[in-house]
C-alpha cells in the first residue's frame, strides 16, 4: 500500500479550507478534519492574519482614502458604506471597482483598493455587509452574515458602487472591475449586466457569468484562475467557448501550482510570484482600457 505524501495532505487540507471558506463547513468541522489528517497545524496557519495584508499603508502620501456611501435603490439597503481611495492629485482618474470575497470588506480588499489607487486609479471597495453592520472585523463572521443576505440584492448593491463610481466627480468615467472568490464571480456578472458601461473586467477565480447573458459582455475580459480549483475552473471550459462565439476580447491565465486565494496575501495560499504577475497585468490591462 503506497503512503499518503505530505503534498497530499496539504492539497486535501487546502480543498478542506476551501470548503470552509465558501461555506460547506464551519471552522470547528474545518479544524476536527484537518486534525484527523494530522494537519492542524498546516490547517490553523491557513486563517488569515491581516497584519500581513497591508502593503500600502493608511497614511501612504501618495492616495487619499476615506469612507463614503451610495444609494442603492432595489439592494439590500437604501444606503451602502464603501472605501474610496484615490492618487493624491487633483483627478478625474480612471476608476476600477473593487469587489470582496464573500465575507465582506476585510482589510485585505481594502488594502487591495490602495494599491489600485497608487497605480493611478480611482478605487471603490463597497462593503456588501453596510445592511447587517458591515464587516464584523472577523472572517467567520462575515461569511456567515453574507449567507444571510439576499444574493440578488447584494449584487445590485455592487451594480450601484460601480454607477457611482463612474460617476463620481473624480472620475474619467472610465470604468473597470476587479474582484475575487465571489467577488470575481461577480465581475463576471457585471460585465454581463453592465454592457458597454464597464470598460474593462479583470476576475479573479469567480465562476462564470451564466452562458445565456455572456453576449451581453462588451467589455474585454481578464480573467485569473488558480491551477487548483475544480470549483471554479470546471464553469471555463463553456465559459470560453461562449466568450469566443459571442466575440468578446478575453485573455485566460491559470498560475501553475496555485491555490484558490493565491492572491489573498493574509494566508498561506498566497503564492507571491503569481499574485505578483496577476496584479501587474491587472493593472497594465486597465491602463490599457482605461486610458
Amino acid at each position: 500500500m503506497t503512503a499518503i505524501t505530505q503534498v497530499e495532505i496539504d492539497q486535501q487540507v487546502f480543498q478542506l479550507y476551501d470548503e470552509y471558506c465558501h461555506g460547506g463547513i464551519d471552522r470547528r468541522e474545518f479544524l476536527r478534519r484537518a486534525g484527523a489528517m494530522g494537519a492542524l497545524g498546516l490547517a490553523l496557519s491557513l486563517l488569515p492574519d491581516y497584519a500581513r495584508a497591508q502593503t500600502v499603508s493608511f497614511t501612504d502620501t501618495r492616495i487619499k482614502a476615506s469612507y463614503v456611501s451610495y444609494a442603492s435603490p432595489g439592494g439590500n439597503a437604501d444606503k451602502i458604506r464603501g472605501y474610496l481611495a484615490q492618487p493624491a492629485g487633483t483627478g478625474p482618474f480612471p476608476s476600477v471597482l473593487v469587489i470582496h470575497e464573500n465575507r465582506g470588506l476585510n482589510p485585505y480588499i481594502e488594502d487591495v483598493a490602495r494599491r489600485a489607487a497608487v497605480a493611478g486609479f480611482l478605487a471603490l471597495a463597497p462593503d456588501g455587509l453596510s445592511p447587517l453592520g458591515g464587516y464584523p472585523g472577523n472572517d467567520d463572521e462575515g461569511r456567515e452574515l453574507q449567507a444571510k443576505l439576499d444574493q440578488a440584492k447584494l449584487r445590485t448593491d455592487m451594480l450601484n458602487g460601480a454607477r457611482f463610481l463612474k460617476s463620481h466627480k473624480s472620475s474619467t468615467g472610465k470604468l473597470g472591475a476587479t474582484g475575487f472568490c465571489w467577488g470575481g464571480g461577480t465581475t463576471n456578472w457585471l460585465a454581463a449586466t453592465m454592457g458597454t458601461d464597464l470598460q474593462a473586467a479583470a476576475p479573479y477565480y469567480g465562476v462564470a457569468a451564466a452562458t445565456g447573458e455572456v453576449p451581453k459582455i462588451k467589455a474585454p475580459l481578464l480573467a485569473h484562475l488558480a491551477e487548483n480549483d475544480p470549483r471554479v475552473n470546471e464553469t471555463y471550459a463553456t465559459y470560453e467557448q461562449e466568450l469566443k462565439r459571442a466575440g468578446v476580447r478575453f485573455e485566460i491565465h491559470s498560475y501553475p501550482g496555485t491555490q484558490h486565494g493565491f492572491h489573498n496575501n493574509s494566508t498561506p495560499r498566497y503564492n507571491e510570484a503569481a499574485a505578483k504577475l496577476s496584479w501587474d497585468r491587472t493593472v497594465e490591462f486597465f491602463k490599457r482600457h482605461l486610458a
